[in-house]
């Protein structure tokens, strides 16, 4: 596949969703921005996806028609089979991905650039308990989770020779989206040569 996949992950919180549209709206149509499918409604919101129903979910599923689909949360997500179209047609493309789904991502789309979105601990756990879906202490085990495992899976992924960057979100988000726009040119830049 001649185009560059961008494989945008971090924890719950992080602002993945709003860096993705921003950076998507900033750079027009040099890049594209996967719609993803979700299992639930709530977790949509504020993001561009599509909500399904488990057995929707599934049919699609068995039918093929994601290019990408992982399980996380009790949740089911899905990318759209018109992603490698995208990439076959030289497209540069953003994906909201997961952690769960990283790994068969690096293996699927060798040249895919893996972008881990971090925010400080203190500022994700207010964001977190602004959001009110989950108690302080359900919140408080999960940012110790993600600590110990965003080491450990980082070496993993530089171990199987993944590109991967490290994006901090925790300051003003039109810096970050700046940051974000000009990790993919230069991983854009360095696939085509």
């Amino acid at each position: 596949m001649s185009g560059q996949l961008i494989y945008v992950m971090g924890p719950s919180g992080s602002g993945k969703d709003s860096l993705l549209q921003l950076a998507a709206s900033r750079a027009g149509s040099q890049l594209r921005l996967m719609k993803r499918y979700i299992t639930r409604s709530a977790e949509s919101e504020g993001e561009d996806a599509f909500s399904l129903s488990p057995d929707a979910f599934d049919a699609m599923q068995a039918r093929g028609e994601f290019a990408m689909s992982w399980r996380a949360n009790g949740l089911a997500y899905g990318i759209p089979i018109e992603l490698d179209n995208l990439l076959a047609q030289g497209q540069t493309v953003l994906v909201n991905g997961s952690r769960a789904y990283c790994e068969s991502a690096v293996q699927r789309y060798r040249s895919v650039l893996v972008v881990l979105v971090q925010v400080d601990p203190p500022l994700l756990l207010q964001r977190l308990l602004q959001r009110g879906r989950e108690s302080r202490q359900e919140i408080t085990q999960r940012l110790a989770r993600n600590t110990a495992l965003d080491t450990a899976f980082m070496e993993g992924l530089r171990e199987q020779g993944a590109r991967l960057v490290v994006l901090d979100n925790s300051g003003d988000l039109d810096s970050a989206v700046t940051q974000l726009l000009h990790t993919i040119e230069q991983a854009t830049t360095l696939e085509r040569q």
